[in-house]
């Protein structure tokens, strides 16, 4: 656990990429969440210094309507009677992944009947294996890395807006590092900050309907040299405040696969936890004004056994 090999150690993967299967043993079902250990939570605690507190997660309904065509937007009603002391409220129509959420390493796989360390379509629908309960036992907590795309390409002098489809590479990803003055650790949470969220809430209904019929936004370039970027970091998770972690749209055709998805190699082989749909303007903005690009990260993902996803409930700590 502690000395994970380098991405080119890994074994290669049968359908393209490397596989981390079997790396914290055949039967685990939580990747690379098992590098928060309690020590390095301890140490990502000592972060704390001036005890502010940014709370990660969207308002409950305001990615309406819901980006995923598969997912909606939940309903919310008040319960009371006149007259009494006491209220009560329902909320129905929820997808636990339709605003700021957590992917399990159930959601997606490498390639048909192959998921995460080897489990399979059964034992996913089952709730046996890689199911969001098994996160939320665990605990997600530890240090995090603020990784700010905007700030970086303007003092690069290039050309970015939130609302395209901009691809980040492992040159972006470098240069934002180093802007951050951050070396990665073993455990990490990775926070991705691209300005869509933010850049989507003040959209008219038009465009965020567009968006529905086909999601353009930037993230993660669709490619091997990035996979093996965030895998040699050996950070746990990504969080980040654009939809998918990774650009879009995707290239789902056949012959594209597995890097024209990569949730494939991140979530399928990798065992990593991706976070998407996050607010993290002002968690960016404070480290811009400060100059400390790291934080104390904790989350509680729902413990809803057989679960798929989970609104993110995270808060990050300085």
């Amino acid at each position: 656990m502690s000395a994970l090999p380098r991405y080119q150690d890994l074994p290669a993967a049968p359908r393209g990429g490397r596989s981390a299967w079997g790396q914290f043993g055949p039967e685990d079902n939580l990747g690379l969440v098992n590098l928060m250990t309690s020590d390095r939570v301890a140490a990502a605690a000592r972060l704390v210094r001036k005890g502010r507190v940014f709370p990660l997660d969207l308002p409950v309904g305001s990615v309406a309507p819901a980006l995923a065509r598969l997912r909606g937007v939940p309903r919310h009603a008040v319960l009371h009677q006149p007259g009494t002391v006491n209220f009560d409220d329902v909320y129905d129509n929820f997808y636990p992944q339709a605003s700021s959420q957590w992917d399990s390493l159930g959601h997606i796989g490498y390639a048909p009947d192959e998921f995460y360390n080897g489990a399979t379509e059964e034992d996913v629908l089952r709730g046996a294996r890689n199911t969001i309960d098994h996160w939320a036992r665990h605990g997600i907590a530890g240090r995090a890395v603020v990784l700010d795309i905007p700030r970086t390409m303007r003092d690069a002098g290039r050309d970015y807006r939130p609302g395209e489809s901009s691809a980040i590479g492992v040159e972006e990803l470098e240069l934002a590092r180093q802007r951050a003055g951050a070396d990665f650790a073993p455990g990490d949470t990775i926070l991705l900050y691209t300005g869509f969220a933010a850049w989507y809430l003040e959209q008219p209904r038009e465009v965020k309907e567009e968006l529905r019929a086909r999601v353009v936004a930037p993230g993660l370039a669709h490619s091997e040299a990035v996979c093996e970027y965030l895998w040699d970091t050996h950070a746990a998770a990504i969080g980040s405040d654009t939809f998918g972690v990774e650009v879009f749209p995707a290239d789902f055709s056949p012959e594209a696969q597995p890097m024209g998805f990569i949730h494939q190699i991140l979530i399928g082989q990798f065992g990593m936890a991706l976070g998407e749909l996050w607010w993290l303007k002002d968690l960016a903005d404070d480290c811009e004004a400060d100059g400390v690009y790291e934080a104390f990260l904790v989350s509680a993902p729902m413990n809803a056994p057989g679960g798929i996803g989970s609104p993110a409930n995270a808060v990050a700590i300085k």
